[in-house]
């Protein structure tokens, strides 16, 4: 099955359990995008399971860990109906770990010394920790995207930097051998065709100045998808707020406080100048805590009860007719770049 559609790829990490931040800010824009763009796009949503021990795991959890993450996007409204959405797990297409070898033979060391996010996750490990996979898996990354010639890649700021990696070396080939891949659009280009104002990234409720992450090892600032009802409203009600005399909506002076505001309008369906008006200004953090409490323990209720009716049968399925078909795209990408660099006849 050739590719007659243009390609909007993404995946999401499944090395532990999914959170708030990656429903709200991922994940929901996501099946958005899906349902809106679904008859005109292939939707490709992956399992980077081969992304997952670029840092140390429990390897024993992995498989339960891809399943679970799964459910969630099923429970959240992807729409498996849709034959041009396909889920897939990476590592069940061998043309992800045979083209990265490849490309990797044409990237330079400096290249990859360079990737920020390589820099921030190295200086959390000892040296004898920093896996080769680490460091290059920015080459991974360009495998995944240029594999189905993906022109459209919704990332975080965080990730530009690997998307514009995946634009220079398909150029390099290009230019060597040949129009061997399609170049993916420049981050600019696709901050326009997404929106900029996708992928919000909720705050960590202990340190509003960072991201929510799934790397917080307290748990504490995070809130998670399967996290009990009661639990969340605990997390919440001890979110960090700040010293001043009132709330206002600014992340340069009240990250916490305008975290919350953003949770509350993301979870309650109202609007954020609804949200603003009745909150702005008011001295006690209190009753704001309580409002956003009160709509995660909702949204949370109501998710994981959709959650427990996922048929895993339906999943199964799903990924069996995606994966052949992706095997298919996929090989036949990597079989016109190994005949161009002398590999087949």
């Amino acid at each position: 099955m050739g590719m007659t559609k243009p390609v909007i790829l993404t995946g999401l990490r499944a090395n532990n359990d999914l959170h708030i931040g990656n429903y709200l800010g991922a994940l929901l824009p996501l099946i958005d995008l899906a349902k809106a763009k679904g008859e005109d796009y292939q939707i490709n949503l992956f399992v980077p399971d081969l992304h997952s021990f670029t840092t140390p795991i429990d390897h024993g959890q992995l498989q339960r860990n891809i399943y679970d993450n799964l459910r969630v996007y099923v429970a959240a409204g992807l729409p498996l109906d849709n034959p041009n959405v396909h889920i897939y797990r990476q590592s069940f297409i061998p043309a992800h770990s045979e083209l990265t070898w490849i490309l990797d033979c044409f990237t330079g060391m400096g290249e990859m010394a360079r990737m920020t996010q390589y820099k921030d996750k190295s200086t959390k490990l000892s040296e004898d920790r920093i896996s080769v996979g680490l460091f290059n898996y920015p080459v991974l990354m360009a495998a995944d995207i240029l594999l189905y010639r993906a022109s459209y890649v919704p990332v975080g700021d965080d990730q530009s930097q690997h998307v514009e990696f995946a634009r220079d070396i398909a150029t390099r080939l290009n230019n060597q051998f040949g129009e061997l891949f399609t170049v993916p659009k420049p981050v600019k280009e696709q901050h326009t065709f997404f929106g900029k104002d996708q992928g919000l990234r909720i705050r960590d409720l202990g340190d509003p100045t960072k991201k929510m992450s799934k790397s917080d090892e307290t748990g504490k600032g995070v809130i998670f998808m399967t996290d009990a009802p009661d639990v969340a409203r605990k997390k919440i009600m001890s979110a960090t707020t700040d010293s001043l005399s009132g709330i206002g909506y600014d992340y340069a002076t009240q990250p916490g406080v305008s975290n919350l505001l953003d949770l509350l309008t993301l979870l309650s369906g109202r609007t954020h100048d609804d949200v603003l008006q009745e909150y702005q200004g008011a001295a006690q953090y209190g009753p704001l805590k309580a409002a956003v409490a009160d709509a995660v323990v909702a949204f949370l209720t109501d998710f994981q009860q959709r959650l427990q009716s996922v048929d895993g049968s339906v999943i199964e399925a799903k990924l069996l007719t995606s994966e052949a078909t992706m095997r298919e795209q996929a090989e036949n990408v990597l079989s016109a770049v190994q005949s161009a660099v002398g590999l087949r006849p």
